[in-house]
């Protein structure tokens, strides 16, 4: 087989292998995903990513985290998507259809409405997802949201405080959420100003998590504490967060091409 290209892409360091199949297809696999992710003994990222023709949209997009799983949504990868693509575009995804456009070294993501149902987000029984009446050690009260994927959200004082790395796999696990969840923690010193860390499931600590930044802002606002434009301060820079008047919010930030290569991808199954 002929080595196939690939595009290596970032979203303030949440980074990404990018294989675009608009005219050859690909033949992806959790399993393969996986290996190619791994840093050491594969090309290295946080997810992968297949761009793909779409019936209904400009082009669909498939999400794989690093353990292999597959993600319906990922706001920092649609980013890279709507960057390769370029201009306005259309991002078919397991998590609904994305309007996108691209302008400069950055791209803008119409990530819809946040879902604060209980069935939505997912979890495992009715609870109040405005704050719900669960505790991990001093994480207590988070609010939960969908915007695409699960996430919940607690407020802390210092989210550099917060032994993420120890706490986060631990609630992405928990039976409360039948489909695991992503886990932020995040700070606001002022109303149109956030500090946030992410847990990723499937991925782990990232240096940025688009839908992470999305989710905590919808969570902010649910609850009176933020602006309708929040900058989103991650680990590896900052993402702007816009509510529209229809209450759909809009994810905009830089999207890199890093670098491009080919690989082999019969050695990896």
């Amino acid at each position: 087989m002929q080595p196939r290209q690939f595009l290596k892409m970032h979203g303030i360091g949440n980074d990404f292998v990018v294989f675009d199949a608009r005219t050859t297809p690909i033949r992806m696999t959790g399993a393969i995903a996986r290996a190619l992710a791994d840093r050491h003994t594969g090309i290295g990222c946080d997810q992968l990513i297949t761009v793909e023709p779409s019936d209904i949209a400009t082009v669909r997009a498939r999400f794989w985290n690093h353990d292999g799983s597959e993600s319906p949504a990922c706001g920092n990868g649609a980013r890279a998507v709507a960057a390769l693509v370029g201009g306005e575009a259309t991002i078919e995804t397991g998590g609904g259809l994305l309007s996108a456009a691209a302008d400069g070294d950055g791209a803008t993501i119409d990530m819809g409405l946040a879902r604060f149902d209980w069935q939505d987000v997912p979890l495992a029984f009715a609870m109040d997802t405005a704050r719900l009446p669960l505790a991990w050690d001093d994480l207590a009260g988070p609010g939960a949201v969908s915007v695409g994927n699960p996430h919940v959200v607690f407020f802390v004082a210092d989210p550099y405080a917060v032994p993420l790395e120890t706490l986060g796999p631990r609630i992405e696990s928990d039976a409360a959420f039948p489909e695991r969840t992503n886990v932020g923690v995040a700070a606001l010193p002022a109303r149109d100003r956030m500090i946030l860390r992410v847990w990723e499931r499937g991925a782990g600590l990232t240096r940025a998590c688009g839908t992470g930044a999305v989710a905590a802002v919808a969570v902010a606002q649910r609850r009176g504490l933020a602006a309708s434009q929040v900058t989103v301060t991650l680990p590896g820079g900052d993402l702007v967060i816009s509510r529209r008047d229809d209450g759909h919010l809009l994810l905009a930030g830089p999207a890199t091409l890093a670098f491009t290569g080919e690989i082999d991808l019969e050695r990896f199954g």
